[in-house]
């Protein structure tokens, strides 16, 4: 079966930090390019970082660049999302997704690009 299953969203207060997880089963992410988005309250959900499948390139969208950064453990088959200098308008439920197969060169933030979701993780900023 496969499966996305995001894991360490909580509650922080402005300029704290969170990791994200986002681990897979019944494939492997070294195959995959990922996708991170964010579902903000009362907004739609729209994409904020990817990484391509073989790692060498990552894209992150104005709003998190510089302050978020995706990882990839290959045998854990688990990418993270480090988050740093979070802010409130960071808050909301933040999904991975997995483009199987991916691109070794090229990745996206577009949702229709990929193939399974995880359920998310709540993020929530505030002092």
């Amino acid at each position: 079966q496969v499966q996305l299953v995001e894991s360490g969203g909580g509650s922080v207060q402005p300029g704290g930090s969170l990791r994200l997880s986002c681990a897979a089963s019944g494939f492997t992410l070294d195959q995959s390019a990922i996708g991170w988005f964010h579902g903000a309250p009362e907004k739609e959900r729209e994409g904020i970082a990817c990484v391509t499948s073989s790692d060498v390139g990552t894209y992150y969208t104005d709003s998190v660049k510089g302050r978020f950064t995706i990882s990839r453990d290959n045998a854990k088959n688990t990418v993270y999302l480090q988050m740093t200098n979070l802010k409130p308008e960071d808050t909301g439920v933040y999904y991975c997704a997995a483009a199987v197969p991916g691109d070794p060169d090229y990745c996206s933030v577009y949702d229709v690009m990929y193939d399974y979701w995880g359920q998310g993780t709540q993020v929530t900023v505030s002092s």
